[in-house]
């Protein structure tokens, strides 16, 4: 079984005049950027709808199929995907090649040092780093050089389709940015370390987590810590993933005046976020309103 987490077009296999290529991403948000560069040229699948949480994945034979006749198997990279190298083995697909969309990423929390007392901290930094708009050239751009590795004949074709997607996402990003400008600064708790990227994008402050470690469970001390903070700091907005419970966040928002929000962090969850500009503009547009 090959599994190659790879960057450069270089270490995948080259066949001329390929015909369609078959592609499978970690989540939908990557489909939708794969669509976007391949168009016809493509045929896209995911794994991991916007309502499941990326880091812990149920290992299903129906998973396995879908990578049986992929050619390219992108992934956010990270250890974010601790269940892919399951299902790539389960798949048995010896032309498979796994594209670690991480590699040009300026990365965030990157830890000096990993251990049990941390809880669930990712080695190689924080994950979550599509969940910033400017990121998005950069895993596009992996995404191009692997599919013209497989297509040749189509290369003009993608970097175009490229170009074009960019330059609509890229002129959101300032309108976006101007949306959340009267916000500069705020502070406002996260259930989990998912919206560091976000955030250090929008000039936001994460003031802490509902989790008391990465992966932990609420505690009743780290709540009632929280709920003091919340009410010290004068903190609006509690942002949650719609995969987690919302007991702990709920009670500290009703104890310290402050609002829960369920904010996707991928597309599909939500009726009118069947995209990721879609996605973006509601999260944007969700957390401005919560902090006004």
């Amino acid at each position: 079984m090959k599994y190659v987490l790879l960057c450069a077009a270089a270490c995948l296999l080259t066949t001329a005049g390929f015909g369609e290529i078959r592609i499978v991403t970690s989540l939908p948000d990557l489909a939708d950027f794969a669509r976007q560069i391949g168009g016809d040229k493509v045929k896209v699948d995911f794994i991991v709808r916007g309502d499941q949480n990326p880091h812990f994945v149920e290992v299903k034979p129906s998973y396995m199929m879908k990578l049986k006749s992929a050619d390219l198997f992108f992934i956010i990279g990270m250890e974010l995907e601790m269940w892919a190298p399951q299902l790539v083995d389960g798949s048995r697909n010896e032309k498979l090649s796994v594209v670690d969309l991480s590699k040009g990423i300026q990365k965030l929390e990157v830890p000096s040092r990993v251990d049990a007392s941390q809880g669930d901290v990712h080695r190689f930094g924080n994950p979550h780093y599509w969940l910033d708009p400017r990121n998005v050239r950069v895993i596009m751009d992996e995404m191009v050089d692997a599919m013209v590795s497989v297509s040749p004949s189509d290369e003009k074709l993608f970097r175009a389709n490229e170009d074009v997607y960019l330059k609509k996402l890229e002129s959101m990003i300032p309108q976006w940015e101007g949306e959340m400008k009267p916000f500069a600064g705020s502070r406002i708790i996260t259930f989990h370390k998912s919206w560091s990227y976000f955030t250090n994008w929008l000039n936001l402050t994460v003031a802490d987590q509902v989790e008391p470690k990465p992966g932990i469970t609420p505690t009743p001390s780290h709540t009632a810590d929280l709920i003091a903070l919340v009410r010290k700091a004068a903190i609006k907005a509690i942002v949650v993933e719609p995969f987690y419970d919302m007991s702990a966040p709920e009670q500290i928002a009703h104890a310290g005046g402050a609002k829960v929000l369920m904010l996707p962090p991928s597309e599909g969850v939500v009726d009118g976020t069947g995209d990721y500009i879609a996605l973006m503009s509601y999260d944007v547009r969700t957390l401005a309103a919560a902090l006004k």
